[in-house]
């Protein structure tokens, strides 16, 4: 098998990148739950020399990437340059790296997915671990949009404690990333009345605090962000990955 996949016949010589392409796309895939499409190209010339591991390049686009935990990515793209890698696991559906390695990466959120990932579970838990006044918080409805001068708003029902009337909250304020690791809301602007905005002072507090990447970073890997921007209707990161060992996905 590995002696047809490295033929000299460009037909046959094409195949080793193919077969480890599919298997790279496949592995990636597997980190998530459900994707839209998820596609891989190697690239390694001569070919042959992918028997050694090794490859020039490697690009990865995946769109419409569903997370377990029911955050979905709306775009992912991550590009490789030289990079070594384990060819006899190929052949057993699996990537595994020789050394560690970093990938430019840039990943785009919609306006739509960012409302939804605020009112799953995953992440309800962790905004309701935030204790105001001694009260427990209940967050319901809620929802984000972009303005036209590049600002994110929040809006949501809140219920302090026992309380069957909600506060409803409703934060305007900018992105800024901090030590290329943590997504911050920075000049924020609070609507209602004043507790609703003592209120929603404590959420930004306790969501900036939340919004370091390594919390969120899958094992092996560590993401760092060099830049972010609001463009129709979508969030864009810029930045990079550095992977010691490829993440393992759901059996």
């Amino acid at each position: 098998m590995v002696a047809a996949l490295f033929s000299s016949t460009s037909g046959q010589g094409q195949s080793g990148d193919r077969l480890v392409s599919k298997v790279a796309g496949a592995a990636i895939a597997a980190l998530f739950k459900k994707s839209e499409k998820a596609e891989a190209n190697i690239r390694a010339e001569p070919v042959a020399k992918l028997l050694q591991g090794s490859i020039d390049g490697f690009d990865f686009i995946g769109k419409g990437m569903l997370m377990y935990n029911g955050l979905r990515i709306e775009v992912m793209e991550l590009y490789l340059q030289a990079v070594s890698i384990d060819f006899g696991a190929v052949f057993a559906g699996q990537v595994k790296l020789r050394q560690p390695t970093q990938a430019s990466m840039r990943v785009v959120l919609s306006q739509s997915d960012l409302t939804t990932s605020f009112n799953t579970p995953f992440v309800v838990e962790k905004l309701q671990r935030l204790k105001y006044q001694d009260e427990s918080l209940r967050f319901q409805n809620t929802e984000i949009s972009f303005g036209a001068d590049k600002s994110i708003r929040l809006k949501s029902e809140i219920f302090v404690g026992n309380s069957t009337e909600p506060v409803n909250i409703d934060i305007t304020a900018q992105l800024q990333v901090e030590e290329r690791r943590k997504i911050q809301f920075v000049s924020v602007t609070y609507g209602g009345d004043e507790q609703a905005a003592d209120l929603g002072k404590a959420i930004i507090d306790h969501v900036n605090n939340l919004l370091d990447l390594d919390k969120f970073a899958l094992e092996g890997t560590q993401l760092r962000v060099d830049r972010c921007r609001v463009q129709n209707s979508e969030l864009v990161f810029y930045g990079w990955a550095g992977i010691e060992q490829f993440p393992k996905g759901r059996r």
